[in-house]
């Protein structure tokens, strides 16, 4: 065998290579890995600025929507939500329930 030979086939625990250019090959990898990155995120952010800019543009219209009536509660169902302290604070609560039991109900 030739000293060439001898030299290539010597396992140095690396591969082949000498240590330098694997060094070199990994930060080529690494920058490589780092722009497609780049250009992945840039194409997001494109993407996410023409859908904020479609928002704006879009406004909010109330076209075609249908506002809701406000339901008028029947003295008894307003009774019963008082009762339940769903209206009113407590003096209120006990108020209503002395109003309605003194001069609505005596009636």
């Amino acid at each position: 065998m030739s000293e060439e030979e001898q030299t290539t086939t010597t396992d140095t625990g690396a591969g082949d290579k000498p240590e330098g250019t694997s060094l070199i090959e990994g930060a080529n990898a690494s920058a490589e890995r780092i722009e497609k990155a780049n250009a992945e995120q840039k194409a997001l952010l494109d993407r996410q600025e023409e859908l904020m800019a479609r928002q704006r543009l879009g406004g909010n219209s109330n076209a075609g929507k249908k506002e809701e009536e406000p339901v008028e509660d029947t003295p008894e169902e307003y009774v019963k939500k008082v009762m339940n302290g769903e209206i009113g604070n407590e003096w209120f609560r006990y108020w209503n329930l002395y109003w309605w039991t003194e001069m609505v109900v005596k009636d």
